[in-house]
């Protein structure tokens, strides 16, 4: 791999790339070029070359990229090649939501705890996963050895759950609450604000 600032936008892409060869790999289609990807994507392949030989060579001039041999370094480059176990906390409608979609994953990210502050939602069952309550945080962490926190819990809440995630040793987060995230450099924050989404949509649309 070569010794270069990798940006977030390539990072970002490359889901989408392991999502589709996936596709391809279903259909039992072997090889694929840049153009084609470029054409289903709707991207330019040169970009699609460009974010790949970040990481490598992989292709082969004139019949394009092997499909499986593809997938699995993407695999490896997002580490999905190994297990990455996953906490959330919030048992809200979205957290429910969340843990309920962790049942159709087939990567080796899940969620394997779920947190609530609520006296009322703790000892719930959701699929396979019993709400504990956030003095448990800490210690479940440490034993399950968790890289990776979920927060769907309200904006005023959000930091102080997150401040608890860092203090357990979660090495990036992913808040669906709307506010700022403010954490050492070194976490991850990835935010997913449906409200900014939503609005920002309504630009788009005929007057």
């Amino acid at each position: 791999m070569k010794k270069v600032k990798i940006s977030d936008a390539v990072v970002r892409r490359l889901p989408i790339y392991l999502r589709f060869l996936t596709e391809l790999h279903n259909q039992k289609i072997k090889t694929v070029s840049s153009a084609s990807l470029g054409q289903k994507l709707d991207m330019n392949p040169a970009q699609i070359r460009k974010d790949l030989a970040y990481f490598g060579e992989f292709g082969q001039k004139g019949v394009g990229y092997d499909v499986d041999f593809l997938i699995d370094k993407i695999r490896n480059i997002l580490k999905l090649n190994q297990q990455i176990y996953v906490a959330l906390v919030g048992a809200g409608n979205l957290g429910r939501a969340l843990c309920n979609y962790n049942m159709y994953l087939k990567d080796n990210m899940k969620i394997v705890a779920v947190f609530d502050a609520g006296d009322s939602k703790i000892g719930e069952r959701i699929n396979d996963l019993i709400v504990q309550p956030m003095a448990e945080l800490r210690q479940t962490i440490a034993e399950r050895a968790i890289r990776i926190g979920i927060i769907t819990v309200p904006a005023d809440e959000a930091p102080t759950v997150a401040k608890q995630f860092a203090d357990a040793g979660v090495e990036a987060i992913l808040n669906f609450a709307p506010v700022k995230i403010r954490l050492p450099k070194e976490i991850r924050v990835h935010n997913a604000d449906f409200t900014t989404e939503l609005q920002s949509l309504a630009f788009y649309l005929d007057e």
